[in-house]
């Protein structure tokens, strides 16, 4: 365990915001409202999750674990708690307070100041018993990616029908 890893979460966890910027600022509703069926996320509930993890999970959980350790599980996470806060604000907005509170919450971590033996201290998660620092700081940098890899897909699978028979070439839209 070393503090590059945490300089390597950190390359990504910084990256996130502008790379959704970059990617739905502007967009007609047609794209970020795209679903892949009932019951999946579009990039704005998408975005709605993200705002509400940076609020409720990240940093929340990181000082669960210096604070308490494993005396003291996580609060449990409503992942979905994005679908009944309403989806009536513009994405802009969305695109902004996240950006806002991913700044906020990568000051926080750096101002800890994390030694490598702390990235080992434990926690407890309410569903997957324990876990240690290092996992969370990894999940939080594999989460970011996961969704961005999901908001490309739907947008690409948008154009499902469009591609014609090129769609045998595109793996995305399988």
């Amino acid at each position: 365990m070393s503090v590059a890893f945490l300089d390597e979460c950190l390359c990504v966890l910084t990256r996130t915001p502008g790379t959704l910027d970059a990617l739905l600022r502007d967009l007609p509703k047609a794209w970020t409202t795209a679903t892949e069926g009932p019951g999946t996320w579009s990039p704005y509930v998408v975005m709605g999750h993200l705002i509400h993890c940076e609020k409720a999970d990240w940093m929340p959980r990181v000082a669960m674990i210096l604070e308490h350790g494993p005396a003291r599980a996580f609060d449990p996470l409503d992942r979905e708690a994005q679908l009944s806060a309403g989806q009536d604000r513009p994405l802009v907005e969305l695109l902004d307070e996240f950006s806002a509170l991913r700044r906020a919450n990568l000051a926080r971590l750096r101002a800890l100041e994390l030694q490598p033996e702390q990235l080992a201290l434990h926690g407890a998660h309410p569903a997957l018993g324990p876990v240690t620092l290092r996992q969370l700081l990894a999940t939080w940098t594999a989460h970011d990616l996961a969704h961005l890899v999901q908001v490309t897909r739907v947008m690409a699978k948008r154009y499902k029908q469009e591609v014609g028979p090129w769609a045998e070439y595109l793996s995305v839209m399988k």
